[in-house]
């Protein structure tokens, strides 16, 4: 039986959840890129020669990188570069060392050095709108990739996966899975307040609910903890630990990253409660992820976040600005994907950056 205290929190939950789904259904500025992906992962050079009526010779792609200190963005510059020489133009890149001051000034020296676009991964959707307006003051398009900016900012699209589909997926695979059994939960986030993960979480929370009433006709959304991770091994170690104590009857795991989780899974096999707890993610399709759904129970599903088509996605979107195209919509997704044990070998690269 729920408390009236219970029922309130879901409420707030929900509502905010499916109006974003409204929204997000209604915007006509959003476009998915139906690419083929069964190989989007893959540590291979696949990026082919995109169509350009003008030389593309000499023209200067430059991408500030917010960090390079984890794979998704060793994969995604990688990616990015390939494309950039695949397509005879020349590569600059700057990396912001997981520091905003230094992110600010490393996309304001591209700008210097005269790029004829600029790929930028914000580390905060706020700080970073300065200088996409120096950059369109200087004449030079700006693509924001994998993350989020202030929409204040100025600049051409938004290149990402489509988190909140993605989310969706995961999370009502996770409802069809329980039924009606009892869930209790336990979230495992990012960082507060990043947008990515937000949307992640509410991609995830409505695809479970959502599921619920179409197959039960009522709503049992019980997560007992949510905790961050910063987006780490150690942080989701750490988060996983302290839940455990907190929550010994925690029968399920949720996470916007699988970076955020596979530390995680320390923590449960050094509890005894492999067997017990059941994984799911709502990004990214990292190798070691896939690998535990091919080879484990415990980890249910991931959905596709890939750099590689990301990366091979942004240097398409700016040769086609540099032929004329000016119609872009706002934001351009990669098409949604759930990772699931029937179609993992499909997806596993072992020789993947990630």
């Amino acid at each position: 039986m729920k408390t009236k205290k219970t029922t309130s929190v879901l409420k707030q939950l929900v509502k905010p959840f499916m109006v974003f789904a409204l929204i997000i259904s209604l915007t006509s500025c959003v476009e998915q890129t139906n690419s083929t992906q069964s190989n989007v992962n893959s540590a291979e050079d696949t990026n082919e020669k995109v169509e350009s009526a003008m030389d593309l010779t000499g023209m200067k792609i430059g991408y500030c990188t917010p960090s390079l200190n984890a794979p998704y963005y060793q994969a995604l510059l990688q990616s990015i570069e390939s494309a950039t020489k695949k397509n005879g133009m020349i590569f600059m890149s700057a990396d912001g060392q997981d520091d905003i001051n230094k992110q600010i000034a490393a996309v304001e020296d591209l700008i210097t050095k005269g790029v004829d676009a600029l790929l930028l991964n914000p580390k905060d959707p706020d700080a970073l709108v300065g200088v996409t307006r120096m950059a369109a003051k200087a004449g030079i398009p700006v693509f924001i990739i994998d993350s989020s900016i202030d929409p204040s900012a100025d600049y051409v699209t938004t290149i990402q996966s489509n988190n909140l589909a993605n989310g969706e997926l995961a999370g009502e695979w996770l409802a069809k899975k329980f039924g009606s059994k009892k869930m209790n939960i336990a979230l495992l986030s990012g960082n507060a307040g990043n947008p990515v993960g937000k949307t992640r979480k509410q991609g995830l929370l409505q695809g479970i609910t959502e599921e619920q009433l179409r197959t039960l006709g009522y709503i049992d959304l019980n997560i007992k903890t949510q905790a961050y991770t910063d987006w780490s091994y150690a942080g989701g170690l750490k988060a996983m630990e302290d839940a455990l104590v907190a929550h010994p009857d925690i029968n399920v795991v949720i996470t916007e990253s699988d970076v955020c989780v596979l530390g995680a899974i320390k923590a449960i096999a050094q509890a005894g409660k492999t067997d017990d707890i059941l994984i799911v993610a709502g990004a990214d399709g990292q190798k070691e992820a896939i690998k535990y759904i091919m080879e484990t129970d415990f980890y249910g599903c991931t959905a596709m976040n890939s750099p590689v088509q990301i990366g091979k996605n942004s240097v398409e979107y700016a040769i086609q600005y540099f032929n004329g195209k000016r119609d872009f919509p706002k934001t351009s997704f990669t098409a949604p994907l759930l990772i699931t044990k029937e179609n993992a070998a499909k997806y596993y690269n072992p020789k993947a950056l990630f």
